[in-house]
């Protein structure tokens, strides 16, 4: 008896073990279901055009202090856009940014359309560069408002230039882009400016002015960080879950085009600690309903943030906000008090309650750094309640990710929530990965991520992780998909989806305009690929381009985006569903301004109601009733399709 009673504490706790993973792993999804949720889509692997006679390279030059560690640094810089470059009416371009050849290339989407023009990299001169500045992402839209895609792209060693599509070009070439300063320099051969290292970009009418404002997340602060001439200047973080002394964050308000572009930039926008964070990714979104954008932004080592808008014409403002305590929510699972790795963001309304729903994607390795990725379900009763609890501060959102079964996929970046099967309910699309190689660098990692905060900073007490080290970096992308009863299934291996290599950028879009979602992923160090949509859904479908300007195909002129503006679209069936012309939400991959909507079988026309703000800021609404199919609309002082 005596020991009988001796096990018993200890078949205790591993009783305990067995059940709280039980409560927390997650859902099982049989094969038999998960074979049949594949089913329901189908995509097929292309290659996509790069130019040649680039000098190739397969891991970065670095500052001599992080020599050992340069691997790590080189771990970020692949990115990739889909949007209509040339004015035929279709997102069928990329703009690709490729660390092989530090390059910014733009290519036609592979398929039946690809030899429209040839692929070619940007060319920045006569712009003052150099060999230790290299391009970490490109945002299309119009950024001098002539109806035309203009090209940002923000670097490292640099601040960011904007390629201005000229109006005499006949075809995509890099003849056919004025390359312009976003930050005023001294010009000449040498470059004079801050060395920027931007990780991300956010594009919308933050100010609520009617046109377009820019959002700049840096990464490092500003440094020599790909300067291997020299040592020092550089910094690590402070802490792998509150780090602040990350680059400062930039914004630009726009103040006019006479002169190609002009933008001013804003300072004291955010706290210091939020500007000063490591940021991967942004996400802007009107949450609420007052056509002001929300911003959120994923903070690599420190707590994201959710930033409510409170500016008005002429000045950007906001304020944080905070997801409520309680006592089985952890902090990390809070907005704006998470202590997780902050890769990646999307928005979409997930169970149509009217109300938007985020995506966070984090570190989420089993037996790795076992995090979670946070799906974020709104709670609050309608629009009018969340914007009367975000003005005071509360954040209305709950994580579902752990029974929805998408709380861990592995090392997250980018995430895109599209509805590639016309069902009417998005999927989920995750990049992950990190470094590829030979020789398994986690048990280092792991000493790393127990240590003391107070080491972190200097880069001598990280662990090395050098070319030929790996570290998550057979991790596949990850497809969610609903699932019959609620929950997700992760599809992406049935669907030939899970390549292992590290993935970075996701990409989406309508490209041939056949009604289907097409995708484009960038891969760190190996090939992009574009997916073209072949599922076999018969679902009903709804795109809606919406334009502020006239579109002119004659000119290559497609209309300016209308950055911001809402859509709020019930199918017969009563099912409602949210969209928005996102203006370049994520960590490295834009997808499309056009707004695409799943049916299901719903039939006959869709009440669609429109909000956006007209030139002049002021906001406008509107309702039609569409039938499905592709429809191109003006927003001006009316909508009015074309």
């Amino acid at each position: 008896m005596t020991a009988v009673r001796g096990w018993v504490p200890g078949f205790v706790v591993v009783l305990v073990v067995v059940v709280m993973f039980a409560a927390v792993g997650p859902p099982s999804v049989p094969a038999s279901e998960r074979d049949a949720i594949a089913g329901r889509y189908a995509f097929t692997p292309m290659s996509i055009e790069l130019p040649g006679g680039y000098r190739q390279q397969a891991i970065r030059r670095v500052n001599r202090d992080y020599a050992d560690i340069d691997a790590w640094i080189s771990s970020v810089g692949a990115a990739i856009a889909m949007n209509d470059m040339d004015g035929d009416g279709l997102p069928n371009d990329l703009c690709v940014t490729d660390p092989r050849i530090d390059q910014v290339v733009v290519t036609p989407v592979p398929g039946a359309r690809a030899g429209r023009y040839a692929a070619f990299a940007l060319n920045p001169a006569p712009l003052p560069m150099n060999e230790v500045m290299a391009p970490m992402g490109c945002v299309p839209g119009d950024f001098n408002e002539d109806g035309r895609i203009d090209l940002l792209v923000y670097l490292w060693g640099r601040t960011p230039i904007v390629y201005l599509a000229r109006p005499g070009a006949k075809a995509p070439a890099a003849a056919a882009y004025t390359p312009v300063e976003l930050v005023p320099n001294a010009g000449g051969a040498r470059y004079t400016g801050p060395q920027w290292n931007s990780t991300t970009a956010a594009v919308d009418d933050f100010d609520g002015d009617g046109h377009d404002d820019i959002y700049i997340g840096d990464y490092f602060p500003d440094g020599p960080v790909l300067d291997d001439r020299v040592g020092g200047g550089v910094a690590m973080n402070r802490s792998l879950s509150n780090a602040s002394n990350g680059g400062d964050d930039h914004f630009f308000r726009w103040t006019g085009a006479s002169r190609g572009v002009t933008y001013e930039e804003q300072g004291g926008v955010l706290p210091r600690d939020v500007s000063r964070g490591w940021v991967l990714a942004a996400g802007a979104n009107d949450l609420d309903g007052d056509q002001l954008p929300e911003l959120y932004l994923a903070q690599d080592h420190g707590r994201d943030s959710l930033l409510y808008n409170r500016s008005v014409p002429g000045a950007i403002r906001f304020s944080r906000v905070t997801g409520a305590r309680g006592p089985m929510v952890p902090k990390s699972k809070r907005i704006g008090t998470d202590s997780f790795k902050g890769m990646g963001i999307d928005f979409a309304d997930l169970d149509h309650n009217g109300l938007y729903d985020m995506f966070v994607s984090n570190i989420t390795t089993t037996f790795g750094l076992q995090e979670s990725n946070l799906q974020f379900m709104a709670t609050a009763r309608d629009q009018a309640d969340l914007r009367a609890r975000l003005r005071r501060g509360d954040a209305p959102w709950k994580d579902r990710s752990t029974g929805e079964g998408t709380a861990w996929a592995g090392w997250g970046w980018d995430v895109k929530m599209a509805d590639f099967d016309n069902s009417g309910d998005p999927a989920i699309v995750q990049a992950t990965g990190f470094v590829k190689g030979e020789v398994n660098r986690w048990a280092q990692l792991q000493e790393l991520a127990t240590a003391n905060d107070g080491l972190l900073e200097h880069e001598r007490w990280w662990p090395h992780v050098r070319a030929g080290d790996d570290i998550a970096g057979n991790q596949p992308l990850r497809f969610f998909a609903r699932r019959e009863g609620g929950g997700y299934a992760d599809v992406a291996g049935p669907l030939g989806l899970a390549v292992r290599v590290p993935t970075r950028g996701i990409a989406t879009g309508d490209a041939d305009g056949d009604g289907r979602v097409d995708m484009a992923v960038a891969r760190q160090w190996d090939e992009p690929v574009y997916y073209r949509n072949v599922s076999p859904s018969g679902g009903a479908w709804l795109t809606l381009a919406l334009t502020r300007d006239a579109a002119s195909p004659a000119t290559g002129a497609p209309g300016s985006p209308a950055t911001g503006a809402q859509v709020t679209a019930t199918a017969s069936d009563g099912r409602v569903q949210l969209a928005r012309v996102d203006g370049g939400s994520g960590h490295s991959g834009k997808r499309s301004s056009e707004i695409h909507l799943g049916l299901g079988r719903a039939a006959g026309p869709v009440r669609v109601r429109l909000r956006w703000r007209d030139r002049t800021g002021r906001v406008r609404t509107q309702d039609l009733r569409l039938a499905p199919g592709r429809h191109e609309i003006g927003l001006g002082t009316r909508a009015t399709e074309r």
